[in-house]
């Protein structure tokens, strides 16, 4: 079983338009409505290929009863813990990109936070990897998902880590078996703040393994292992058996949210599996393109990333990488 930790989930709205233009009236042609936030995501990935999986985190208010009917209805397995602010909604509207707006999330008592990790600490029981994924609402102390971690860690359970800035920091320094940054958090998480040109380009040699130095100054900090995305450039690892750049076949437009999702559930899966590194970023490539190429995070066409998968170029970096 895989357990996926939404500390921060929303009711996830998205608005298709032809065309988003500033400070105009759109006309919305679609809408979708389904539960939202990185760990959601994971797990309904994670349900749709048929791996057992069960979602938890804390949901509160008339939107969290939404979210909450959302999930039975997908018949994702869930343990959610109550609070009594609000859940939050996010907004993403797409046209030939997608452009989102996230609310600040509700604000959780020490109480509440109490009753969540309890919570948690029996359901590491029945678990062999917890995936846990995006932002801390208010009120919860900077190092949550630290704690969780060591908690997970003292259960034998391992460990994703999936978020950003203070969250990603202390997070890492718990020694999580795998972190997910992007090149923007990464360079963050390195340097302390985002720099002004990260590296981008994956047909430049010098820019992969100027991403590789990152993710290893960042495996450093405590993280087992740091696969960082690239974007339309694929991923870069770095792990205890070595570094590895993955390489898409195509490059796809559209909702860049679900591919990172989409990266997370394939590397939870292949923990748990102890699939060799080569393997699961290739895989984790392959089900990343089909998830950019639909509007909703969360969807993926399983026979777009079997058409794929064959294609996904996964090259060694070389060991030596140049100053980050």
């Amino acid at each position: 079983m895989i357990l996926t930790v939404t500390l921060n989930p929303a009711l996830d709205l998205t608005y298709r338009v032809g065309r988003l233009l500033p400070h105009r009236t759109h006309r919305v042609s679609s809408v979708d409505e389904r539960p939202g936030g990185k760990g959601l995501n994971v797990a309904r990935i994670l349900h749709a290929a048929g791996e057992p999986v069960r979602a938890t985190g804390v949901l509160g208010g008339d939107t969290g009863a939404r979210v909450a009917r959302l999930l039975d209805r997908d018949r994702i397995e869930t343990a959610f813990t109550p609070i009594a602010d609000e859940t939050r909604r996010t907004v993403t509207i797409t046209d030939c990109d997608a452009t989102g707006f996230w609310e600040p999330g509700p604000t959780v008592t020490p109480a509440e936070w109490g009753a969540f990790r309890a919570r948690y600490l029996r359901l590491l029981g029945s678990v062999s990897v917890v995936v846990l994924s995006g932002s801390l609402p208010r009120g919860l102390p900077v190092d949550a998902y630290a704690r969780l971690i060591a908690d997970a860690t003292a259960a034998g359970v391992r460990t994703v880590l999936d978020t950003s800035g203070d969250a990603l920091r202390a997070g890492v320094a718990a020694g999580p078996d795998l972190v997910k940054p992007n090149t923007e958090e990464l360079v963050a998480l390195v340097h302390g703040a985002p720099d002004a040109t990260p590296p981008r380009a994956a047909a430049d040699e010098g820019a992969v393994a100027r991403l590789a130095a990152l993710a290893d100054a960042a495996r450093a900090l405590g993280a087992g292992a740091v696969v960082a995305s690239a974007g339309p450039d694929g991923l870069v690892a770095v792990t205890a058996e070595g570094s590895w750049h993955a390489r898409p076949p195509e490059v796809v437009t559209g909702n860049p949210t679900g591919a990172g999702d989409a990266f997370a559930a394939t590397h939870a899966r292949g923990l748990r599996d102890r699939t060799p590194w080569p393997t699961v970023l290739a895989d984790a490539v392959a089900l990343s393109v089909p998830a950019v190429a639909v509007a909703v995070a969360g969807a993926v066409d399983p026979s777009v990333a079997a058409r794929l998968r064959p294609s996904v170029s996964v090259t060694p970096v070389l060991e030596e990488h140049p100053a980050c």
